[in-house]
């Protein structure tokens, strides 16, 4: 056992170098990310985000139910909800992340991970949406706070060397770990 997974008892006996599954390549995600960044930049003129396309999407959902009320709004007076390029990444990042466990040999239909059933049980379904349902509105209103998300702050914003951008990931992988922690360690 590599002294690193001694210091992550959340993994258990798992060897986090040694990885038994047919997981893509870390090094070649972060390198294609990379490129897409750069891509990006010299395409677009604009840095890689999606928490913009989670407001345009509660504007157009908006439109439909409160209109007025939605047109009211200072922000989408100035951002108008529309389907951009935005709205497209995500897409992209959902279909991506599709095609990556179906060619890696993890797509495996189950809706709870074996790491989860181990900490709450295999009857759990429920919470276990409760709990992402939570965290991605949490996420996507510490995002908007921010100014960004995770790509925003954490992949263009840290290459272009932002120091709010630093601090930002930095604090994403503090709440990470704490979270990991109190969810599978207590």
């Amino acid at each position: 056992m590599s002294e690193l997974s001694t210091m992550l008892p959340l993994l258990g006996d798992v060897d986090p170098l040694q990885y038994p599954g047919p997981a893509w390549s870390p090094y070649l995600v972060g390198a294609l990310i990379g490129v897409l960044s750069m891509l990006t930049f010299y395409f677009c003129n604009k840095p890689i985000g999606a928490s913009t396309a989670y407001a345009r999407v509660a504007g157009m959902i908006g439109e439909q139910v409160a209109p007025r009320h939605t047109n009211s709004l200072k922000y989408f007076r100035e951002n108008p909800p529309r389907i951009g390029w935005e709205l497209m990444l995500v897409g992209g990042v959902i279909i991506g992340g599709f095609l990556a466990a179906w060619t890696g040999g993890e797509l495996t239909g189950a809706l709870l991970p074996a790491m989860w059933q181990d900490r709450f049980g295999s009857d759990s379904g429920l919470l276990r949406v409760i709990v992402t349902a939570c965290g991605g509105i949490l996420m996507a209103f510490g995002a908007r706070m921010a100014g960004g998300c995770t790509s925003g702050h954490g992949i263009s914003g840290t290459l272009q060397l932002s120091i709010g951008s630093w601090i930002a990931a930095i604090c994403f992988f503090i709440g990470g770990i704490v979270t990991a922690t109190l969810m599978y360690a207590v």
